[in-house]
């Protein structure tokens, strides 16, 4: 670290971290997490929870739960409710997939630029072209 990396200070290294593209990127990326959430959330909630419950005959997991204490009163229950865990590891695991395929397609698309054939080096000048080359040079001295 050179002497003046360490006089900065601060606020300094701060507006460096903030200036770069990665933060920029990274604050859109949440961004877009939390709408992507919502409408994962919605997907398992409004859907797919739905047809599995159709499919159990009628049974809607999200009220599953174990009571560990009745209400009583004023009071409210006490329970385990496994049944939205389970809706919540449901749209888990469809967010996951869903940055799984996304991953994917960034990186066929980074190898496809990698593969990408470097332009051909210009050729060697022929002899022809050196000794016109010398010439050239000689007449300007």
């Amino acid at each position: 670290m050179s002497v003046k990396e360490k006089g900065k200070g601060f606020l300094g290294e701060f507006k460096e971290f903030i200036a770069r593209g990665n933060v920029v990127d990274m604050a859109v990326g949440v961004i877009i997490g939390g709408a992507f959430g919502k409408i994962s959330t919605s997907l398992v909630n409004d859907i797919v929870m739905p047809l599995v419950s159709m499919l159990t005959g009628g049974i809607d997991f999200t009220t599953w739960k174990w009571v560990l204490k009745a209400a009583v009163g004023e009071t409210p229950e006490v329970a385990v409710n496994f049944g939205l865990f389970l809706a919540t590891i449901l749209d888990f695991i469809i967010v996951a997939f869903a940055v799984f395929c996304m991953i994917k397609v960034i990186n066929a698309m980074r190898r496809k630029k990698e593969e990408a054939p470097a332009p051909a080096p210009d050729p060697e000048p022929s002899a022809e072209e050196k000794l016109l080359t010398e010439i050239r040079d000689l007449l300007k001295k």
